[in-house]
């Protein structure tokens, strides 16, 4: 190409080369869109011999760049953020141990309540994963990061079951418009092949916060003369950081690549052509409004279902693993010190077969295989849990356990936007997978009753037979894809993917899109 853009400038006219690069294409596409005139300027320089336009080299060398900065300026900010989120919604778990049911005459009911109110409140509030696409998403951002900060310090202040029950119900309330639709968001940054990875990463901060929370409770709770009650200073250390990191989203959180200030002007320009050859001209703005006749569509389509009824599924166990597992440590005979230490290795395997397995799943486009050999995983600690009595065996279940839970819900979320021929679809299709899927939680926080001390059998059988049923859901769904996929070939003839330029709207419904297995 390099030959004959030089014996092309040389006649003052571009190469054929330059005329099929895609890249250059879609350039002239969208700022044909956006002002004509100045396409017309650059046909003039073009017939002028000067060419403006990049080769597609370079626009390959600088789309390398605009990925890393936003790995480097998106990523570690959801990941912060839902780490804290994480650590405010599970931390009651340690402070239960910590003398919270002491302090306020808990019951084994009342506690189990002061988990349920926070998922009521989740789960009819999941709608908000939508308002990434409606409101600024730096302003969306910081209202709920704001919100359940002050709300997670509050609780340190309440004397009562009720007041508690308050505080958990609006914590719910502010953290269903942030987690939730992370997944959604990131897909207005990053293509279909590159989403699971930072899917992942987003969701490791989930395990890393259990096992941080682990850790910091031991070290708040090992003061036997505290001036307050460790429980309170608990909920105060792990909310109050929450505030400031509110202001500081408000100013870091980028609305969209073409807006993010970390990017120069020609790496945005790059940016509006990864948006055009993700889902065309139509839908390239991303932020703004909804498309609610696909948002009825992706009500109707099958497949959301299954993905729903996986996350419900992996959610029973997701839920109540780290709510209850310093309770479960301490029934296996270890001190309430000790047990708060040892929850915390489970869960940092976790952080770690989380962002490796979602990787994997990207490279091999594989996540049905994945999700059902994780859950295979996770399946077989729980019957651990159920069959052994032995403190070494138990301990290694929840190494199995958490090293499946974890990772097959991160490889479900990005299954979800892999998988929707829309924006709108995508968001619906994410308010769906956690309005249905959120209900998990309801089951999964009251089968372990205190009558069921000290083996908890009845919620460890009842997880396994939800992770074997997750695995059999995935089966369906990759054999559902796989059946749809050949629908589309038999329609529009195959598609090889690893030959295939990219064009405008690969990753929107057309005669291009095919479901990732």
């Amino acid at each position: 190409m390099g030959l004959l853009s030089r014996f092309s400038k040389a006649d003052g006219k571009p190469s054929v080369a330059e005329d099929l690069d895609p890249h250059r294409t879609i350039t002239r596409d969208f700022a044909a869109q956006q002002d004509p005139e100045k396409v017309a300027e650059g046909e003039i320089e073009r017939a002028n011999g000067s060419d403006g336009l990049r080769s597609a080299v370079e626009t390959a060398e600088i789309e390398k760049r605009v990925v890393k900065k936003l790995d480097r300026h998106l990523i570690p900010l959801v990941f912060v953020l839902y780490l804290l989120a994480y650590l405010d919604r599970s931390n009651i778990g340690n402070a239960r141990i910590a003398g919270l049911d002491t302090d306020l005459k808990l019951t084994s009911s009342d506690y189990q309540w002061l988990l349920t109110i926070f998922y009521i409140s989740y789960i009819l509030f999941e709608w908000f994963a939508l308002m990434w696409k409606v409101v600024p998403p730096h302003m969306w951002a910081a209202f709920c990061v704001m919100g359940w900060g002050v709300t997670a310090t509050l609780q340190a202040a309440t004397f009562s079951w009720s007041g508690m029950m308050a505080a958990r119900f609006f914590l719910g309330f502010f953290e269903a418009g942030y987690g939730p639709g992370i997944p959604f968001l990131l897909s207005f940054f990053y293509l279909r092949h590159e989403i699971g990875l930072r899917s992942g990463i987003f969701l490791s901060a989930a395990p890393l916060a259990t096992c941080f929370a682990g850790a910091l409770a031991y070290g708040i709770t090992s003061d036997s003369t505290p001036a307050i009650a460790n429980w309170r200073l608990l909920f105060l250390v792990e909310g109050l950081p929450c505030i400031v990191a509110a202001v500081a989203t408000w100013f870091l959180m980028p609305d969209s690549p073409e807006k993010a200030s970390f990017l120069t002007e020609e790496e945005k320009s790059v940016a509006r052509e990864r948006a055009l050859r993700q889902v065309g001209a139509a839908e390239a703005h991303r932020v703004g409004g909804i498309n609610f006749n696909d948002v009825g569509a992706a009500l109707l389509d099958l497949k959301n279902y299954f993905t729903a009824l996986m996350y419900f599924s992996c959610n029973v166990s997701f839920s109540s693993l780290p709510v209850f597992l310093p309770t479960i440590l301490s029934e296996m005979g270890f001190t309430k010190l000790t047990a708060q230490g040892l929850s915390a290795p489970p869960y940092f395997l976790a952080f770690l077969l989380v962002i490796a397995t979602t990787y994997i799943a990207d490279r091999t486009q594989q996540r049905g295989i994945m999700i059902i050999i994780l859950s295979l995983v996770a399946a077989i600690g729980y019957i651990l849990l159920a069959t052994t009595s032995p403190t070494g065996p138990r301990y290694a279940g929840v190494y199995l356990a958490a090293a499946g839970v974890f990772p097959s819900i991160g490889n479900i979320l990005p299954w979800v936007t892999n998988n929707q021929g829309s924006d709108s679809k995508r968001g619906a299709g994410i308010a769906m997978l956690n309005i249905i899927g959120q209900c998990g939680p309801l089951l999964g926080t009251r089968v372990f009753p205190d009558s069921d001390k000290h083996y908890f059998r009845t919620g460890m059988w009842v997880c396994a037979g939800f992770m074997l049923f997750n695995g059999v859901l995935a089966l369906g769904l990759r054999t559902l894809l796989a059946w749809e996929n050949r629908k589309l070939d038999r329609k529009y003839g195959s598609v090889d993917r690893t030959k295939l330029e990219p064009g405008a709207g690969d990753e929107n419904d057309g005669p291009r899109f095919r479901y990732v297995l």
